[in-house]
């Protein structure tokens, strides 16, 4: 049932006392080793002695991204490049990329943290898994690859695109398990129906997704096209990549691993720590990270914590799924608008497809939000009526849900732009003459 049962069923009161202990650890660590934190620190006079109780935590300075970009490339290292056996870097579409470096101890430790939430997902020795996440820079692929080999699964490293080499790869080598975003995972789906092949040329049965959010509706939309489980799991490269946390099979949040990495929630405006349950922003700390720690990082991330046992029998606090980031949120007349919101109304609405784009534009100085939306059938085209009443049935359920007045536009099958790595949902139009 567990694939570390010491570390997955540990009591509240050793997890606690071993995340003071590697807190204190990795506080004296960041000061000695990385000139950013010596100042940081030094400034606000905390070293590891200082750190009495886990509240403590409260007194460090946080770690924003603009802190590790304006360290780029390796500002941040605490320990000399020699040491470092490996650099990831995030996508940088924003900036400078965000730098990871790992050490050998750093990539052991990815590894057993990547399987323990694969295997907490049901993946198992005897599963073959097809890897559609891009091999590269991006700590997805190869942070799935190697802890599923850990955990002893065959790994087919399949990359991203070429979908009908990916859908011949999972029929000839009896593939069961898929690693992909929800995105491409949704658009493999509709390949499937296409193939011609009959659902048994596929022995699918789970799929570890991630990289971006998937609403619950998304999810229900992926299993009956792939006819799949779908667990969810989280990371980013600032913390290490995938292996932060991960769902069990009762998908009733994401079991974080605790031993690695201690989570805080804060007010985003007062940066004040919120009570246990309450939701804000997600804040971490690496307890184990030697070659690129972080203390205290923003992650932009919405969502709580649940500190009860799970039914599953893992003892570690959950992370509720990510409610949106902070980033990607959309601020329309005076409204917060995250994608989810809009995905969870759309997806699995009778006659639209899962694939939509929001496009915000400024008109006489006002924030418009105009939502595309794809029909499944181009039939409905011919018929005015029932595109007028579906177009204002969408309008009326997003006026519900957002409290906002959006334009709904119905666009013919295929026309979306479909996506193999994250998807790109949001067109802003704001600063462009029209």
């Amino acid at each position: 049932m567990y694939f570390n049962k010491e570390i997955e069923t540990m009591s509240r009161k050793q997890i606690e006392a071993m995340q003071l202990e590697r807190l204190k650890w990795m506080v004296d660590y960041c000061y000695n080793n990385v000139p950013f934190y010596h100042e940081r620190l030094g400034t606000a006079g905390i070293t590891g002695d200082r750190i009495k109780t886990l509240s403590d935590i409260q007194y460090i300075p946080f770690t924003t991204k603009d802190d590790i970009r304006d360290n780029y490339p390796f500002g941040m290292l605490a320990r000399p490049m020699k040491d470092i056996v490996r650099i990831h870097a995030s996508s940088g579409t924003t900036g400078k990329p965000t730098v990871g470096a790992y050490t050998k101890e750093d990539l052991d430790n990815w590894a057993e943290q990547v399987a323990r939430i694969a295997y907490a997902g049901g993946a198992r020795e005897d599963d073959i898994f097809q890897i559609s996440f891009g091999y590269g820079l991006f700590t997805g692929a190869l942070g799935l690859h190697y802890g599923l080999e850990k955990l002893g699964a065959t790994v087919i490293p399949a990359s991203s695109g070429n979908t009908q080499k990916q859908l011949m790869m999972m029929r000839d080598f009896g593939v069961t398990g898929l690693v992909a975003t929800p995105s491409y995972a949704l658009y493999l789906g509709e390949m499937v129906r296409e193939s011609g092949y009959p659902p048994e040329a596929y022995k699918l049965r789970i799929g570890l997704l991630g990289s971006e959010g998937c609403t619950a509706e998304m999810r229900e939309q992926i299993e009956k096209n792939l006819h799949i489980f779908v667990t969810d799991n989280y990371g980013m490269t600032e913390l290490t990549g995938p292996g932060v946390a991960g769902e069990c099979e009762y998908r009733c949040g994401l079991h974080f691993a605790e031993d690695a990495f201690l989570p805080e929630i804060i007010d985003r405006d007062t940066l004040e720590q919120k009570a246990e349950g309450e939701s804000g922003e997600l804040v971490v700390t690496t307890l184990l990270r030697q070659g690129m720690p972080v203390l205290r990082y923003r992650t932009k991330d919405i969502t709580r914590l649940n500190y009860e046992p799970c039914a599953c029998g893992r003892t570690g606090c959950r992370m509720e799924k990510v409610m949106g980031r902070t980033d990607d949120m959309l601020i329309i007349k005076g409204v917060n608008v995250f994608p989810s919101q809009i995905e969870s109304v759309l997806v699995g609405t009778e006659n639209v497809g899962p694939h939509y784009q929001l496009v915000v534009r400024k008109k006489n100085f006002l924030d418009t939000l105009e939502v595309k939306v794809e029909l499944i059938d181009s039939s409905l085209l011919e018929s005015f009526g029932e595109l007028e009443r579906l177009q204002k049935r969408i309008h009326d359920r997003l006026k519900s849900v957002l409290g906002l007045e959006t334009k709904v536009t119905l666009v013919e099958p295929k026309t979306l732009e479909r996506f193999q790595g994250k998807a790109k949902r949001i067109l802003d139009l704001r600063n462009e003459k029209e």
